[in-house]
């Protein structure tokens, strides 16, 4: 069984181009990578880089053409370890109806908790979102940040060994963008694991160490933040710069 809480191995993903099906989009191509337990990971790349259809695969919301992928040495097609992952998306989609406090139940019942668990979580997790005074007021009356708040709460009621960031920032302040910076210190420090994926550089660099660059479907660069720094002209650029430098030209030079 791997040792990696990730594993993509040569994974190919498309998708149909036309009506017929006969052009294909190759959204991931021939993807390796492998992601160890208590790192924080970053995933960045510019727009139709693969980066969403990376997240689907590993979370069995789309399957490869061709390879294998594996949460914690299981293949991801066996959905039973999705229990043990917790999820940020930056649109969280949440019914509208429910109060806060019942969202979090209701999201600990699909994770498996038992009851007297989540009764005990949701409340501690509001607390930390900053969303305690408003647990029985319906997510329709919540502002872009605080239901972005929220979805960070909703991803750790399960206290995931695995926690997928997509965009997790996007709508919170700076506060709020702080919050996100001491969850993943907590996670790493606990020993699991940060997938953390984001257009804001500058975070992307205070967050992780380790990270992937994809860029039109291909793994262009694997390994550290300070590699990346060195391997643009001895280290004289900043991190933005010797990305976009070096690995995301599409993006074009930083000022």
């Amino acid at each position: 069984m791997s040792s990696s809480v990730i594993e993509f191995q040569q994974v190919v993903k498309e998708y149909p181009s036309d009506w017929l099906g006969r052009r294909k989009l190759r959204a991931l191509d021939q993807v390796t990578l492998a992601i160890p337990a208590g790192v924080a990971f970053g995933l960045v790349g510019p727009n139709r880089a693969g980066k969403t259809t990376f997240v689907k695969t590993l979370l069995s919301l789309s399957r490869p053409t061709s390879g294998a992928v594996t949460r914690f040495g299981i293949p991801a097609r066996q959905r039973r370890t999705l229990a043990r992952v917790g999820y940020v998306h930056e649109n969280q989609a949440f019914p509208r109806y429910l109060t806060a406090r019942q969202l979090l139940e209701y999201y600990g019942a699909l994770s498996l908790l038992p009851q007297h668990v989540v009764k005990t979580r949701a409340p501690e997790l509001l607390e930390r979102v900053g969303l305690a005074d408003r647990a029985h007021e319906p997510v329709s009356r919540f502002s872009k940040g605080m239901i972005q708040r929220l979805g960070i709460a909703q991803a750790l009621i399960n206290d995931p060994e695995l926690l997928v960031m997509d965009e997790p920032s996007e709508g919170l302040d700076l506060m709020g963008r702080q919050l996100v910076r001491d969850i993943v210190a907590q996670m790493k420090a606990r020993g699991r694991t940060v997938l953390f994926v984001s257009h804001v550089l500058p975070e992307v660099e205070a967050l992780v160490e380790h990270l992937a660059i994809l860029r039109a479907g291909r793994l262009v660069y694997h390994g550290t933040v300070a590699e990346v720094k060195r391997n643009a002209e001895g280290g004289e650029r900043s991190f933005e710069q010797a990305l976009n430098e070096l690995y995301l030209p599409t993006v074009g030079k930083a000022s």
